[in-house]
């Protein structure tokens, strides 16, 4: 399978690079907000959704991949302990609020109440794999 590699320039593909990181897991000392580049980094081991489990194959797969998000004024966050580094964060979605068009806030959700505001100029946002696959141990399911 090709390595991902996704732009999100406006709310629509913002929605798309969010599909592709459900799931999607970090550590909190991961978790790098660079004030002076405008820049968060998060690598994420992400659960490659796109690929086709075979008759075969019936586990899926993660892939380590690296998100950036440019032109951030400033992060905010609540329900995740930046003491603790060690502290799995499994990513439920990014969504963006709009406020002074083009500027708005991107929020990303995780699962157990953790999440992070992100101030941006605009939306600018990069999704990339920038290793290899390994087998996941399990499918991420979600009770409705």
């Amino acid at each position: 399978m090709q390595a991902l590699r996704l732009v999100a320039l406006d709310e629509e593909d913002l929605n798309i690079v969010s599909a592709h990181v459900q799931d999607a897991v970090t550590k909190v000392g991961e978790i790098q907000f660079n004030a002076k580049d405008k820049q968060l980094v998060l690598p994420v081991n992400r659960y490659a959704w796109e690929k086709k489990r075979s008759l075969f194959s019936r586990r899926g797969e993660r892939r380590r991949s690296v998100l950036h998000f440019n032109r951030v004024l400033g992060v905010r966050s609540s329900g995740i302990n930046q003491a603790k580094g060690d502290t799995v964060l499994s990513l439920l979605a990014i969504e963006f609020a709009p406020s002074e068009a083009p500027a708005g806030t991107i929020e990303l959700t995780f699962a157990g109440g953790g999440a992070m505001a992100l101030d941006v100029e605009v939306i600018e946002v990069q999704l990339a794999d920038v290793g290899g696959a390994w087998e996941a141990a399990a499918r991420p399911r979600h009770g409705v």
